[in-house]
């Protein structure tokens, strides 16, 4: 049976969630929980959608440096926004990530909510280590 391996950075912002591991790698591949946009502090830029994404790509970038891979080995990734209107901005934001036009393949979806009436999106992906 392959062993689950369970990833939670040390790291003060990924204390707070509730009851979910950050990421599991499972064999070569590692599952990234949908992150928000928490600072280091627990704190979130209220309002403020281009702040909310650049931490939530840090969050999961830093995930996955933990796990083992960074977001030049990720396959697949979900973004699901709460307004329509950032998803301009998310695309810019996200492009910076990849700066050799190599993007993983990508879902975005507008959703009604997410857990916190704050969250103004949650990314979620799948990498292949090694």
């Amino acid at each position: 049976m392959t062993p689950l391996e369970f990833i939670r950075p040390d790291e003060p912002q990924y204390a707070a969630l509730p009851p979910l591991s950050p990421a599991v790698r499972v064999g070569n591949l590692v599952f990234v929980s949908g992150l928000p946009g928490f600072d280091r502090k627990g704190g979130l830029s209220v309002g403020d959608f281009p702040a909310q994404m650049r931490q939530a790509m840090a969050n999961v970038g830093t995930v996955l440096r933990e796990a083992g891979a960074g977001w030049g080995r990720v396959a697949k990734v979900n973004v699901l926004l709460t307004r329509a209107g950032d998803y301009e901005a998310m695309n810019r934001i996200y492009a910076e990530h990849f700066p050799d036009g190599r993007y993983p393949a990508r879902t975005t979806a507008i959703v009604a909510a997410l857990p916190r009436p704050d969250f103004l999106l949650e990314i979620e992906c799948v990498a292949v280590i090694g």
